[in-house]
C-alpha cells in the first residue's frame, strides 16, 4: 500500500484574468464573485458569512508595457465576535491602486533594491505574465487584510478574572489532594 500524500495546494480562490493587449483604457469593469468562490472564501477567512464583495476597477496602459489598476472594493461579510463567539458585521470600503510591470521590468527594480542608496522604494509592482494579469488574487488579498483580525462585538470586553485574592486554605489548594494520600 502507498502512503497518503500529502494535498496539493489549490490555486488562489479568486482568479480573473486579463489580457494586456485586450485592456481598453479608461474603461469601467467589475468583479463581482460566484456562489462557489463565495463560499471557499468564507471557509478560508473563517467567515459566519459574506454576503458581497465587489470590486469596480480601471486598467491604464502605461510606458514599458506596465499597467496601473485603480479600483474600489466593497465588501460586507460577518465574522466571528473573538470574545463572545457571536456574529460581527463587517462592512469594508476600500480604494486599491497597484502597478502591473512586465517580468524584466521587475527584475531590474529588484537588482536596484539590493543596492543600498534605492532604499525606500514605495509599493512593489505585480508581475505581467504571458501578457496577463490576475485581478483575483488583488481582490482576495485585499479583503484578506481589510478584514479585523479580532473582531469584537460592540461592548463586548475581556474581564480576566485573577481568582481570589484571599489567601488560599491550606486544605484546598492544589496538593491537598496529595497531602490527604500521605496521611496514615
Amino acid at each position: 500500500m502507498s502512503e497518503p500524500t500529502e494535498q496539493e495546494p489549490q490555486g488562489p480562490p479568486l482568479t480573473r484574468k486579463v489580457r494586456v493587449s485586450d485592456i481598453e483604457d479608461e474603461a469601467s469593469k467589475t468583479i463581482a464573485i460566484t456562489e462557489a468562490e463565495r463560499a471557499e472564501i468564507v471557509d478560508l477567512l473563517d467567515l459566519v458569512a459574506l454576503e458581497a464583495l465587489d470590486f469596480d476597477y480601471l486598467l491604464r496602459r502605461g510606458g514599458g508595457g506596465r499597467v496601473h489598476l485603480s479600483g474600489h472594493l466593497k465588501a460586507d461579510a460577518t465574522q466571528t465576535c473573538v470574545v463572545t463567539l457571536e456574529p460581527v458585521p463587517a462592512s469594508l470600503d476600500i480604494p486599491v491602486e497597484i502597478d502591473f510591470w512586465p517580468r524584466p521590468a521587475i527584475e531590474s527594480l529588484e537588482k536596484r533594491a539590493e543596492d543600498p542608496s534605492q532604499a525606500g522604494l514605495i509599493d512593489w509592482p505585480e508581475a505581467i505574465t504571458d501578457d496577463t494579469i490576475d485581478l483575483g488574487p488583488v481582490v482576495y488579498e485585499t479583503f484578506a487584510t481589510a478584514l479585523d483580525p479580532y473582531p469584537k462585538k460592540e461592548g463586548a470586553s475581556f474581564q480576566w478574572s485573577q481568582g481570589n485574592s484571599e489567601p488560599e486554605d491550606r486544605e484546598s489548594g492544589p496538593f491537598a489532594a496529595l497531602k490527604q494520600l500521605k496521611k496514615p
